[in-house]
């Protein structure tokens, strides 16, 4: 085991992943950016180290200031939590090149799965159900509209290094097309330094479901159930449950098995994630591949009792697995809510400021991953999350209920700063969401019900 982590991230992932190293028995470093001097994991971690100015590009994402603050403090290992460098083949390379365990795939396999198109490729040779489109990247205007015309619109344009809801285009009619895939590949080069995009059916209703996979370094590869992750907004989890409502366990399994031959044939070690869209017919289709830890663990964790992070760290250790999957499905119903200081009526636009209250909601089988505090300062520069709230519960109605009840007693307060926590109570007050019966169009049409029910207000406080 490891004697001392380092951990290359901010915010709760970072407090997160240091609370189970120090229950591990492995020392914490913490690194940090000039806005993030007082942050929590700072007063956390057994050691922390300065790694430049509030621009991620030149502190959280500086590979040669994350290596020196390993090496200045003997940490034998670092782990990237998600976002930054967490999928970064370089990064991981870069750490194996100084003696430093990237607790993580093998760069290589990050490589390969982070390329969307050679993944779509690898997953279909294997034998995962695939949406109509290319599996290679289509390098003119011209191969990518005889593609989009064959396979019937509407279709979405994906950048090859895409992620994180970054990098895609839907178009609806062939007109639209060629505008489209230029604005895409420049995007795409943009963002990712990569204009290569490929080309797929859309889906407009439809559902995202994912499977947590672990895999160790002697070739044994388990699942560990499924999460629904439909309720978004830009492609961008607000809402995870498991399980994943009124889905036949036949389906789960499937997904599973799917899911795990996927990962053996990528040589897959770590933690990881398989992301499938569920069709209205019930037919599902891989995704992509996730190599970090996704924000929504939580979910999987209360769920099952394994810690996934530590589960990482003893992986990236050279332990063998030593958890497996249930026999049956876990009991009981885990939903996680994202609070982000976000305005839902203005777009989801962040609202940075000095947080003068933060009192966390609480009670039986409620958890909260949080680096918020009285006094916290948000940024503007970083992901605006600030809090999951996660709850547990023996059938998922109550499981709503319960988690209703702590969006409600969960106060954060500070000039200028809004939160997600009202629009995220509207939504499980929706009656698709209460029956299970929703699909990713949700956001959108809570959005619309509270700018009628806004309007309805304004015009009432006129009279």
């Amino acid at each position: 085991m490891f004697s001392k982590v380092l951990i290359a991230n901010r915010g709760e992932i970072a407090l997160r992943v240091a609370r189970t190293c120090r229950e591990l028995g492995i020392g914490v470093v913490a690194v940090y950016s000039t806005a993030d001097r007082d942050s929590a994991v700072v007063r956390y971690a057994d050691e922390s180290v300065h790694i430049g100015p509030e621009a991620a590009r030149d502190s959280y994402l500086s590979i040669p200031a994350l290596i020196e603050a390993a090496r200045r403090t003997g940490a034998t290992a670092i782990h990237p939590g998600y976002g930054f460098l967490s999928e970064d083949p370089d990064f991981a390379e870069v750490c194996r090149e100084n003696g430093i365990v990237h607790i993580g795939p093998p760069a290589e396999v990050i490589a390969r799965l982070g390329d969307k198109p050679a993944a779509r490729t690898l997953m279909a040779e294997v034998g995962l159900p695939m949406l109509p489109g290319s599996l290679g990247p289509l390098p003119t205007v011209a191969a990518a509209q005889e593609t989009a015309d064959e396979i019937g619109y509407p279709v979405i344009i994906k950048a090859a290094a895409g992620g994180g809801g970054r990098g895609m285009r839907i178009v609806h009619e062939a007109d639209e097309f060629a505008a489209a895939y230029r604005e895409t590949a420049a995007g795409a080069q943009l963002l990712f330094g990569d204009s290569r995009v490929y080309v797929e059916r859309y889906l407009p209703i439809s559902r995202h479901v994912e499977i947590q996979v672990l895999a160790d370094q002697y070739g044994e590869v388990i699942a560990l159930g499924e999460r629904d992750c439909s309720v978004q907004r830009r492609h961008q989890k607000l809402i995870e449950e498991s399980p994943a409502p009124g889905l036949p366990a036949e389906v789960v399994d499937r997904m599973q098995q799917v899911a795990v031959a996927g990962a053996k044939a990528a040589g897959y070690v770590g933690a990881g994630t398989f992301e499938f869209l569920l069709a209205p017919d019930g037919a599902f289709y891989f995704m992509e591949v996730n190599c970090r830890i996704q924000v929504e663990h939580p979910v999987t964790e209360m769920m099952t009792g394994v810690d996934l992070v530590a589960e990482q760290i003893r992986i990236a250790a050279g332990e063998p697995l030593t958890v497996r999957p249930p026999a049956t499905r876990p009991p009981g119903a885990a939903i996680e809510c994202r609070i982000n200081a976000e305005d839902a009526d203005r777009d989801f636009v962040p609202t940075p400021g000095v947080l003068t209250e933060f009192v966390p909601a609480g009670g039986p089988f409620v958890r909260v991953d949080t680096h918020g505090f009285p006094g916290y300062r948000v940024p503007a520069g970083y992901d605006s999350l600030l809090a999951k709230l996660i709850v547990w519960a023996p059938t998922r109605a109550e499981a709503v209920r319960r988690m209703d009840r702590a969006l409600a007693e969960f106060r954060v307060e500070g000039p200028g700063v809004r939160t997600t926590s009202e629009f995220l109570r509207d939504v499980l007050r929706d009656p698709e969401f209460r029956s299970g019966t929703h699909s990713s169009d949700i956001v959108g049409r809570v959005l619309e019900s509270r700018k009628e029910v806004l309007g309805v207000s304004a015009a009432a406080a006129e009279r």
